[in-house]
C-alpha cells in the first residue's frame, strides 16, 4: 500500500439510543445511532413501532385515523 493516502482508521465506539455499545474500528471515531441489532425487530423478532419524527401521526393525520 502506498503510505500517506489512506485516513487513519482508530478504534471507535457505536453508542445506539438502546444503550448498547458497539466497540470497533472506523475512520469517524466515537458516533451514536438510533436503532441497532440489540433492538431492530427484523433481528430480535419482537414487533414494536419505531416512530421517527411523528410519521405515525402524521399518517393518522392524514387518513383521518384515531389512536387506539
Amino acid at each position: 500500500m502506498k503510505k500517506g493516502i489512506h485516513p487513519d482508521y482508530k478504534p471507535a465506539k457505536i453508542t445506539c439510543a438502546c444503550g448498547n455499545v458497539i466497540e470497533t474500528r472506523s475512520t469517524l471515531g466515537d458516533y451514536s445511532v438510533e436503532i441497532c441489532s440489540a433492538c431492530h425487530p427484523l433481528f430480535t423478532g419482537k414487533q414494536k413501532m419505531v416512530d421517527t419524527a411523528g410519521r405515525v401521526e402524521r399518517f393518522n393525520k392524514k387518513y383521518n385515523r384515531s389512536a387506539k
